[in-house]
């Protein structure tokens, strides 16, 4: 685990995270979809952090071609797009097990940021 995973709250900005990987940090980054809206979590040693605005506030996106320009111009190369869990239809009665957040990366799908 790298010092600077050690001092990562659970949300992080754009100018925190420029910071952190000048200086050594390399999460597993993740986009979310929740139906047509996207937010960006970094996973690290030390945990999950959001990618959030200055005054605290989970950062949203209308589109993944905002978020692969944002995070490729800090050097970001790649990703893992999830979706929000949907794992039923109460509507017809299938019932559903909900996946953990590791299977989502595991099984998402691999977005480049270049």
């Amino acid at each position: 685990m790298s010092a600077i995973d050690m001092t990562l709250g659970d949300q992080l900005t754009l100018k925190q995270l420029a910071n952190a990987l000048h200086n050594g940090f390399s999460p597993i980054v993740e986009v979310e979809s929740m139906d047509g809206i996207y937010k960006v979590r970094f996973h690290h040693a030390n945990g999950v952090s959001d990618l959030s605005d200055n005054k605290g506030h989970v950062s949203t996106f209308l589109g993944t071609g905002e978020i692969r320009d944002t995070l490729g111009q800090l050097g970001l190369t790649h990703g893992v797009l999830t979706f929000a869990d949907q794992c039923g239809d109460e509507m017809i009665g299938v019932e559903g097990k909900a996946i953990t957040p590791d299977e989502m990366l595991t099984y998402g799908t691999r977005i480049s940021f270049r």
